[in-house]
């Protein structure tokens, strides 16, 4: 089936925006484990190794070895992008992420860069169970010196690659694999500094203010069509694609009109995005007139299930938004 050149779907934008880095920064370099294997990241390579074969480089399954080659590399002005096809195995390269590639320009007043960027997949669903579907984006955002990056849709994910690679800070982009069949109208591309990207309101509305990141975010919007249609309800919801360094002022916004809060992620409650909104809303409580009522849904304070059947009640979804925003809305 031919595509329609005026849609772009979010595999499509990952696999654009490395081709757009490709043809126009001459010192990139992709490597990585499965990087010309659809299995490992569908079609988001697909012919780049042909196209650039020099700097699309297969590494062995070694996440650590293959990182550490990424940022040595970062060292003497070759921007790379280093791809982990499961999360869950980064964390055989934390050493490298935590204690060199995050702390180089730090340690060196700044005067050395560790431009990497480091692509973490989630894979989810369909029975991979414990060891092959986490989010671990909580973790990272407590590092400093790491820029973590987490888009919901195709022309953002496109575009904040693109940002993320051309930065001088090291990046932690996290793409969900539950995205990539999701199509919108294809934009201009549009590249940002990091430095001073705002996460952005994305459905206007007054009763409630839903904060969500990645796959989250379409799941709310999801909701969202379906509570303002039956129900009347109209919720705002705020998008977080830059995790680091969590940015309040637009939330804060949202809240004074609403009163209301509901944040969503696919990651675990403790220490998690939503507990860093409550904690900076908290310090900030003397701006609001009168109290807010804040709820949040995350995954249980489990594995996850290698079960189907349990697989729909561990994962957010549309209908126990809806649940939780009716709740929230009645009391």
């Amino acid at each position: 089936m031919k595509k329609n050149k005026n849609y772009i779907s979010y595999s499509d934008g990952i696999r654009a925006a490395k081709k757009y880095c490709l043809k126009n920064y001459k010192n990139f370099i992709i490597l990585g484990q499965g990087v010309t294997s659809p299995w490992y990241v569908g079609s988001t390579m697909t012919d780049l190794d042909k196209d650039f074969s020099k700097r699309v480089i297969e590494t062995p399954v070694s996440e650590s070895s293959s990182t550490s080659i990424a940022f040595g590399a970062s060292l003497v002005g070759v921007k790379s992008l280093i791809v982990h096809p499961r999360m869950d195995f980064m964390l055989y390269a934390m050493d490298s992420i935590v204690n060199h590639i995050s702390k180089w320009s730090l340690m060196f007043g700044e005067k050395i860069k560790s431009p990497v960027t480091i692509r973490a997949i989630i894979n989810r669903g369909n029975e991979q169970g414990a060891q092959h579907s986490q989010s671990l984006h909580s973790w990272f955002m407590h590092i400093p010196g790491l820029k973590i990056v987490m888009p919901s849709s195709a022309n953002n994910a496109r575009d904040l690659l693109i940002s993320s690679i051309i930065s001088n800070d090291p990046v932690i982009f996290i793409d969900d694999r539950w995205l990539y069949e999701c199509t919108e109208v294809k934009r201009k591309i549009k590249i940002y500094d990091l430095n001073k990207y705002e996460n952005k309101k994305i459905v206007n509305g007054k009763d409630i203010t839903i904060i969500s990141t990645g796959y989250c975010t379409r799941i709310s919007n999801e909701a969202i069509k379906i509570l303002n249609e039956k129900y009347s309800i109209f919720p705002e919801l705020i998008d977080i694609s830059l995790l680091s360094n969590l940015p309040i002022n637009i939330i804060e916004k949202s809240l004074k009109k609403t009163g209301k809060i509901l944040c969503i992620e696919g990651g675990w409650e403790v220490c998690s995005l939503s507990s860093e909104v409550f904690s900076k809303l908290f310090v900030r409580k003397n701006n609001f007139k009168k109290d807010i009522v804040a709820s949040k849904i995350n995954l249980f304070n489990s594995a996850a299930p290698a079960s189907s059947k349990l697989e729909k009640h561990y994962y957010p979804n549309r209908n126990n938004i809806i649940k939780k925003v009716l709740n929230i809305i009645n009391k």
